[in-house]
């Protein structure tokens, strides 16, 4: 079963509804690339009329976080993540329809290899940026993602 945009929208409806009621939502995904919108609107907004930083960072971790479950998913192995630390640069007011891009599914194989291999957690350093329809840069996030192989006890 090949995770799909769909099947990623669905899935934040069910298990992240905060997200999803503020309308975040995965537009593509493959390999190494994941894209994620979300438009500013009444529900997402916060005093000074553009969208709320945590709103921002739930679209910027999907598009990180949906790399790493589907590289997970493809591994066949039981592998837990979480994200460990995040930092965040704003550079211009969010309004409009934001899109979140993470083109680094490739920096995911190396540390999911090596951590099934040997046992020990990982750390994998994820970048997502976010623009507004015209293009400028209006958010940039880093997550540190941590991987484990689990044991099968």
């Amino acid at each position: 079963m090949n995770i799909t945009p769909r099947k990623l929208n669905t899935f934040t409806l069910f298990k992240l509804p905060s997200a999803y009621l503020c309308g975040v939502r995965t537009r593509y995904i493959d390999a190494n690339k994941c894209v994620v919108t979300v438009k500013h609107s009444w529900i997402n907004q916060n005093p000074f009329k553009s969208m709320f930083w945590a709103v921002q960072g739930m679209a910027a971790e999907f598009s990180t976080g949906a790399l790493m479950m589907t590289k997970i998913k493809d591994s066949g192995k039981r592998v837990s993540m979480l994200v460990t630390s995040n930092s965040a640069t704003f550079t211009k007011k969010a309004t409009g329809k934001i899109t979140f891009t993470c083109n680094e599914g490739n920096l995911i194989d190396v540390a999911l290899q090596k951590t099934i291999e040997t046992g020990e957690g990982q750390i994998v350093k994820m970048t997502s940026v976010g623009v507004n329809e015209e293009g400028v840069e209006v958010s940039t996030f880093v997550f540190d993602w941590s991987i484990k192989a689990k044991t099968n006890s």
